[in-house]
């Protein structure tokens, strides 16, 4: 069997014209005209080359041969005459001497056309992703990825960056999210986790005396799947920095990114450094959200004293925060439809009003402020042709239902949303502590390695809620792409932090054995970021959903239809392991 191929199938041109070739690939298509002349578009990764079959004989060698087969296609090049200006190989087309069927697709009917299979359902693209994969549109994603993914190593190297490989295979720490976890077959009864980052080595190769360290690293977590979130696994672009502050941090970055983004994403600027730098307070005041979106330019205003007492229920006792859209004129088909989205995306309702063109407050809950008119005016700076989208709760609640509404409004609004370009920011000066939602008791907010801002000094004299973190999330479009942090490389400082969260030395000990032990015998200053490669190769690309750039993605429910992941197995590997299983009773 003969496969060696001359060209692929998108190399051949007019030069090419009277020469013999042999081209290999996917029978994608073929027009038959008669029973001794038909056109047939052959696939490779590459490209497509037109095949002209003229002879009763080379017909027959493609009698009953279905679409996906592969080919191996011999024949004379020779100039089209119809050109097709829209395919690299459009001037030229093969007449065949010889074609052989390389792997036959047994199957008439196909899951969804290749070419097409965007358009099928998600759950078949998915089960079927070896076929998904061979439309172009599809495949072109994952070629992104690969460029995207050697230009950041190439640019991190550039920075003196070592590329070093961390472990799999390692111990259950808490990072927030779901352990993954192996049975030890040597060690009953005991476990391995995946890790949900390599935050631990990582700090560890700084103490170790590597002075830069990177990798596109795998990180695990047991966890539900968002658009922008892969369950199961992910890939990070994870960086340290040894005798390093955090300005070091942003300076790396904001050189490696946006030459990226701007060379293989969607839009082609992309911000320079510095980016901007915003508190995490200054941001939840300004924006409602830890994660803005800096293309569009409106803000909140707190609303709540002029609104006070209006007799509106939702607003009674509640801060109320207002975002005014200048000449903004929806119809309320729109606008209904932007108070709906508001509220199934964050679980509040949205309010509004509008200012008529005679200054008159109208539509919405406006019949509530006829007799403050003056005053709300006054308070939101309002003109007429404005339009006011409210929120009102507790204030953290009335922000991020305001940040939600920012959105939806600037998306409507083409005047206040900037377009065909990636904006970055860094969010800073997150708190230390927080009171958790579901325990209502003190907590980290982010990332527990921090050092607080004011060092032991903060941690000893002030009220933990007033403690500030050198940590900071990388924002781009309205997407948060990484987390990262000065790292609290003092062991007496570290213990010092966990116990203000109830952890006493012996679980820090106990917990962290080797971070802790190693900073002990001298440590280095250090800082680090990781920004999701993942979401990343999905802004670039323009994709709304993280599957369309992972080469094999798990469904929303973290199954591998393809494989069939997860599975059950036999008894002997159960035993192997020491496991046991036991379902619950309505899974019996």
């Amino acid at each position: 069997m003969v496969q060696s191929r001359t060209h692929t199938c998108n190399q051949l041109r007019i030069e090419d014209v009277g020469n013999k070739v042999t081209i290999v690939g996917w029978y994608d298509n073929m027009r038959k005209v008669s029973k001794n002349l038909g056109f047939l578009i052959l696939r490779d990764f590459y490209g497509v080359t037109q095949v002209v079959v003229e002879t009763e004989e080379m017909m027959a060698k493609l009698s009953g041969i279905n679409n996906e087969s592969t080919l191996s296609i011999t024949g004379v090049v020779r100039e089209r005459s119809s050109k097709n200006a829209q395919l690299a190989t459009g001037e030229i087309e093969v007449v065949p001497e010889d074609i052989l069927v390389l792997g036959k697709c047994i199957y008439n009917e196909l899951p969804f056309e290749v070419n097409r299979s965007k358009e099928a359902d998600e759950a078949v693209r998915l089960k079927y992703r070896y076929l998904d994969l061979r439309n172009p549109a599809v495949k072109e994603k994952i070629v992104l990825r690969s460029k995207i993914a050697a230009e950041l190593r190439r640019r991190m190297i550039e920075h003196d960056f070592l590329e070093i490989t961390t472990p799999i295979l390692t111990c259950s720490s808490p990072e927030g999210a779901r352990d993954y976890l192996v049975p030890s077959r040597n060690h009953p009864g005991k476990f391995y986790a995946l890790p949900q980052a390599p935050q631990q080595f990582k700090q560890l190769l700084m103490t170790s005396g590597f002075d830069r360290y990177f990798q596109i690293a795998p990180c695990f977590r047991d966890e539900d799947a968002r658009a922008d979130r892969s369950p199961g696994e992910f890939y990070q672009l994870d960086m340290e920095m040894a005798f390093a502050t955090q300005e070091d941090v942003f300076g790396v970055i904001e050189d490696v990114l946006p030459p990226i983004f701007a060379k293989y994403g969607k839009y082609k600027t992309a911000s320079g450094a510095p980016f901007p730098r915003i508190s995490y307070r200054d941001a939840m005041e300004k924006y409602g959200s830890d994660k803005p979106d800096l293309r569009i330019d409106l803000t909140l205003q707190n609303a709540t004293e002029c609104m006070a007492d209006c007799g509106f229920g939702p607003f009674e006792g509640q801060n109320v925060q207002a975002i005014v859209v200048d000449n903004f004129t929806p119809t309320r088909k729109v606008i209904d439809k932007i108070c709906a989205d508001v509220e199934v995306q964050s679980g509040r309702k949205a309010y509004w009003f509008k200012v008529d063109e005679k200054g008159e407050l109208t539509g919405g809950i406006s019949k509530f402020l006829q007799d403050r008119k003056d005053k709300v005016i006054a308070a939101l700076g309002l003109k007429n042709g404005d339009f006011v989208g409210l929120c009102a709760g507790k204030k953290d609640d009335a922000q991020k239902t305001a940040g939600v509404l920012r959105k939806f409004l600037g998306n409507a609004s083409e005047a206040h949303r900037k377009k065909e370009c990636y904006e970055f920011c860094w969010i800073v000066d997150f708190p230390m502590y927080e009171i958790g939602e579901e325990s209502g008791e003190l907590e980290f907010c982010h990332n527990p390695f921090s050092m607080p801002q004011g060092g032991m000094d903060a941690l000893l004299n002030k009220d933990p809620l007033d403690i500030y973190a050198y940590q900071y999330d990388l924002v781009c479009n309205g997407v948060e792409l990484s987390s990262g942090a000065v790292r609290n490389h003092d062991p007496e400082i570290m213990v010092k932090a966990f116990q203000i969260v109830g952890l006493g030395e012996e679980a820090v000990k106990a917990k962290f054995p080797a971070m802790y032990h190693a900073f002990c015998y001298g440590a280095p200053p250090h800082a680090g970021i990781a920004p999701g490669v993942d979401r990343m190769v999905m802004l670039i690309a323009g994709e709304e959903s993280i599957r369309e750039i992972i080469p094999f993605p798990m469904n929303k429910t973290a199954q591998d239809v393809m494989m069939g992941a997860p599975s059950e197995v036999d008894e002997k590997q159960l035993r192997d392991v020491h496991i046991k299983i036991v379902l619950p009773e309505e899974n019996q």
